[in-house]
């Protein structure tokens, strides 16, 4: 029988938006005993696809397997490459361990994600999820919102700075950094026009594949060299002749270098805060679970395999990205595949972004879903608005590694975590322990809910400790001519 029996019938004409108050959930058990059936979720998404036939510009539109390429592209970047380094912070068994793990949870907070989508078929995105799960709150979506484009705009300024090392190091510095920035928020700007996820569908392939290309390159030439070139320690043999792996942290590896390995391991798993405006997207929600499997059975093997192999022979030398350990050559030929995934994934977020503040800007308009002068003006106003904060971000924070882990630790404990756990607790309250399958879900939802604020805790300290020891330091200038190469 299909989870959906499990689910009351309350939710299946919730409402949301800025302006709406969703209904609140019910709590009275003759309500969790009545269910809801197979054909009434098809209908209420069946009806939402109807919503769209007379507008230009039709949303709900990708079949599982576009969803499943979207997934794929997205989660397909350049922290791959980071592991290696992880791996060398908490050696073999703590690495494995936190990537299967981190594995477990993404698949399982996903689940939850989308059952909840299943009972509020009209939920557009994360933040009218915030809304829900907070009784309605308009603080709560608001807030959600805010917390949506600082994560999506800082991360997008991650992938410019990535963007302009990639030209940096392709062309040794032919130019100064800000221009090579320039051009690949320029390139962003033009990718980011198309309105549909369908259409970034299509970048997404070619992005996948690209990195997919770039990762075989890097794992080919680790193989080959005679030794790594180069560590965080020094130049090869200054960290040692030898390569050498630990099985745990090596002596004089602190907890905040850990945490961070830990929370640089997580940051690649919680890509959720992305979902919720995916699925909207798809001409049947019902089949995400799909789309869903396609992407953990590929991540497993791509988070693993170069983190392991990668980790193996360049050991003390791994730097992140794992390129950056690779003889001058080699590094150049598989770096440069890079650079499409790393423009495309920007447009990612950009797309998930701009449909956040379009559908607050020209709420119930006609110009939300037609080809008029007006809903394309917008659209590009607030594209290009978003990626000059991108742009300035990227531009201006000496060490967006350190910062990504402030980002993992403030944002993606509670759109990886914690969000997932107050979902579940809505979704079964009362019916926690109904049977042995869904008491051990429950306690994997209660550790889930301590590992997010755990992250919240702790982790932000870790993150903002490495961040002050960083300032402690030489700083990269605001808008410099520096040579960003790796």
């Amino acid at each position: 029988m299909s989870y959906i029996n499990e689910l009351p019938r309350s939710g299946r004409t919730a409402s949301y938006g800025a302006d709406d108050k969703p209904p609140a959930f019910a709590d009275d058990k003759s309500v969790h005993e009545v269910d809801v059936t197979v054909t009434e979720v098809d209908q209420a998404f069946e009806d939402l696809v109807k919503e769209e036939e007379d507008h230009d510009i039709k949303l709900r539109t990708m079949s599982w397997q576009k969803t499943a390429v979207l997934l794929f592209g997205d989660q397909v970047c350049l922290a791959i490459m980071a592991q290696a380094w992880s791996f060398k912070v908490l050696g073999w068994i703590p690495g494995l361990i936190t990537t299967f793990l981190s594995g477990a949870i993404f698949w399982l907070t996903s689940y939850t994600l989308w059952q909840f989508m299943m009972r509020n078929p009209k939920v557009r995105d994360i933040c009218d999820i915030g809304r829900l799960l907070f009784g309605g709150s308009r603080l709560a979506y608001e807030f959600t919102g805010i917390m949506l484009l600082a994560n999506n705009s800082m991360l997008a300024g991650f992938h410019v700075l990535t963007g302009a090392k990639i030209l940096n190091t392709l062309s040794n510095h032919a130019m100064c950094t800000v221009y090579f920035s320039v051009i690949v928020t320029i390139a962003s700007i033009v990718l980011s026009l198309p309105r549909t996820l369908h259409h970034v569908s299509h970048m997404c392939t070619v992005s996948a594949a690209c990195m997919f290309v770039a990762i075989v390159l890097q794992l080919v030439f680790a193989g080959i060299e005679d030794h790594p070139a180069s560590g965080y320690g020094g130049e090869w043999p200054e960290m040692g002749a030898a390569v050498k792996t630990s099985i745990f942290p090596v002596e004089g590896t602190t907890w905040i270098q850990c945490l961070n390995a830990v929370l640089n391991i997580s940051f690649l798993w919680i890509p959720q805060i992305l979902f919720p405006t995916f699925i909207n997207e798809m001409r049947r929600p019902q089949d995400f679970p799909k789309a869903l499997a396609a992407l953990a059975g590929a991540s497993f093997c791509l988070f693993i395999v170069p983190a392991v192999v990668g980790y193996a022979y360049l050991g003390q030398y791994a730097e992140a990205p794992a390129f950056g350990s690779l003889e001058t050559l080699y590094k150049k030929i598989s770096f440069a595949p890079v650079l499409v995934p790393t423009i495309v994934i920007g447009v990612i977020y950009s797309n998930v972004s701009a449909k956040y503040v379009f559908q607050r800007v020209l709420a119930n308009s006609r110009h939300q879903h037609s080809n008029t002068v007006v809903g394309w003006g917008v659209w590009g106003a607030i594209v290009t608005a978003f990626w000059a904060v991108a742009f300035i971000f990227g531009s201006t924070i000496p060490s967006m590694g350190d910062f990504l882990s402030l980002l993992g630790s403030v944002f993606d404990s509670q759109y990886g975590f914690i969000f997932w756990a107050i979902a579940y607790y809505q979704l079964f309250k009362g019916r926690f322990f109904t049977s042995k399958l869904r008491t051990l879900i429950t306690v994997a939802h209660a550790i889930i809910m301590v590992m997010g604020l755990f992250l919240l805790g702790p982790g932000v300290y870790a993150a903002v400790e490495a961040i002050r020891e960083d300032y402690a330091g030489a700083v990269r200038p605001a808008f410099a001519c520096a040579n960003l190469a790796i």
